[in-house]
């Protein structure tokens, strides 16, 4: 393949798909509206704006592969559908114009039989709000020209995942031996991916072909609890066990009356309710990687909050 590679977004998974690829020893152009990203040799960091055909044209000329992680201005259903399909149809089209593979993260909000095991087979047919707006985006990408590669993670947690289930919410309150509260059950099994395996399966499947055009789980590994993984962070951190609370449902609700983002948190209540599990295990054979064990990924991320204070 070509060495240049093309990340749009510089969030968690797109700063860590760029110092991959960067590591591989790839040149990378990273595309934000505020030009940030790695401070790396091999990374260029450029200004663009994703919903400008005509300079995401110019910055993907030449790449062999185009990695689209922007996320919605707000996390709402109305944000997500007024910015990504639009954003995504000019990723693909000029990554089309280009010759280059797109490869996006996805989540599981698309699943809609999430009450059993979600697999790379199972029906992404979800309706209404954001689930929704996913099952739409997956559809269009299907029906693009260009060739893509859709990589799911279950909720994500790692070096620079903040506004997560398991990352500012939960990471910052355990280290600092204060009490957490997450949403729905303390012990339902539920899937979280660390990015780091997202970023490295999503730079598989661009350098192979014969995976392209399909949708993929990021290796992930058995699903914990939120107690597990809160104490998973504080093991890790040397910090005391967790002191854990659970917010209800109907809690949930009624405060969403008053705030926003607490009544979008309520549209995925289920996801907390019940056991939420997703299987990598086809995928892993495919791209031949693996999860990285929790003990691990929970000892960088917690090494890694600790680093900003």
């Amino acid at each position: 393949m070509n060495d240049l590679h093309v990340v749009t977004g510089a969030g968690p998974v797109g700063w860590a798909v760029a110092e991959q690829l960067a590591g591989q020893g790839k040149h990378v152009k990273v595309l934000t509206r505020s030009g940030s990203g790695p401070v790396h040799p091999l990374v260029e960091r450029l200004t663009v704006d994703v919903q400008e055909p005509s300079k995401v044209s110019a910055a993907f000329a030449g790449a062999a592969a185009v990695f689209h992680c922007i996320h919605g201005s707000s996390y709402t259903a109305d944000a997500w559908r007024a910015e990504l399909p639009r954003a995504e149809q000019t990723v693909l089209a000029a990554a089309g114009e280009a010759g280059a593979v797109v490869v996006f993260p996805e989540s599981l909000y698309s699943y809609s039989e999430p009450d059993r095991p979600m697999t790379e087979a199972g029906p992404r047919t979800a309706q209404g709000g954001k689930r929704g707006v996913r099952t739409e985006l997956l559809r269009a990408r299907e029906a693009s020209p260009t060739d893509t590669a859709s990589v799911v993670a279950g909720d994500f947690f790692g070096p620079r995942v903040r506004n997560s289930h398991g990352g500012e919410r939960m990471v910052a309150p355990v280290l600092a031996g204060k009490k957490l509260w997450v949403v729905g059950s303390v012990d339902q099994p539920h899937s979280f991916t660390y990015v780091p395996d997202l970023a490295a399966a999503m730079i598989r499947a661009a350098q192979t072909p014969s995976l392209w055009n399909k949708v993929w789980h990021a290796p992930t590994g058995p699903a914990v609890t939120q107690r597990q993984l809160a104490t998973a962070f504080a093991e890790a951190g040397g910090a005391a066990p967790p002191k854990i609370g659970a917010m209800p449902g109907w809690a949930l609700r009624a405060m969403g009356v008053f705030s926003k983002d607490l009544g979008e948190l309520a549209e995925t209540l289920y996801q907390f309710q019940k056991p939420f599990v997703m299987d990598s295990a086809a995928s892993q054979a495919a791209l031949g990687l693996r999860p990285t064990p929790l003990a691990e990924a929970a000892a960088a991320t917690a090494a890694w909050w600790r680093a900003q204070g």
